[in-house]
């Protein structure tokens, strides 16, 4: 029989399983890549990171503007996201907008690459998030939007905007009249 030690049954979290976080919590996001873009499909990545990259995304310092996706040698690799240096990290510091392997089956991987070899396809992040306390990255595949189509996007929201709010004063029994 083995003696007792400090730890033991004396209510320290030593021996117990640790509490995993449970659902999904956002860092960054890229609303202006749905405004640039027309999505096709969405997929969900993990993320291959450093021990200090992954502190400093807890802390909420991350940027997905710049970033995008593309094939290397077989495998996809995100580009120019930004994850600021952990404050309290040492000479193990990660660089800030290094390349970052991105988790996939192999299928998914497969799909993603032929559809990325039609002209005019994309693979860019829209958000970046922990799920369950994975880090996982929303990659879409999509096409770039011409001008005219971002105008028309744009015009057919403050139309959706003002019926909403016409409908909601009719709601509320205050009908504004308006002069042309």
């Amino acid at each position: 029989m083995r003696g007792w030690t400090a730890g033991e049954g004396s209510g320290d979290s030593e021996g117990a399983a640790t509490a995993r976080e449970t659902g999904r919590k956002v860092i960054a996001s890229n609303k202006k890549a749905r405004h640039d873009y027309a999505v096709l499909k969405t997929y969900e990545a993990g993320l291959v990171l450093a021990g200090t990259e992954v502190k400093s995304l807890r802390a909420g310092y991350a940027s997905i503007v710049d970033a995008f996706a593309q094939e290397h040698e077989g495998e996809l690799m995100l580009y120019n996201l930004h994850i600021a240096e952990y404050g309290f990290g040492s000479w193990t510091n990660h660089a800030p907008r290094r390349t970052r392997k991105l988790l996939l089956h192999r299928i998914e991987i497969d799909r993603i690459l032929e559809k990325l070899r039609e002209p005019g396809n994309t693979l860019v992040p829209l958000s970046l998030y922990f799920q369950d306390g994975w880090a996982k990255v929303e990659l879409a595949l999509a096409r770039g939007k011409r001008e005219y189509d971002k105008r028309q996007a744009i015009a057919e929201r403050d139309a959706n905007r003002e019926i909403a709010r016409a409908l909601g004063r009719h709601l509320k029994g205050r009908t504004r009249v308006t002069r042309g």
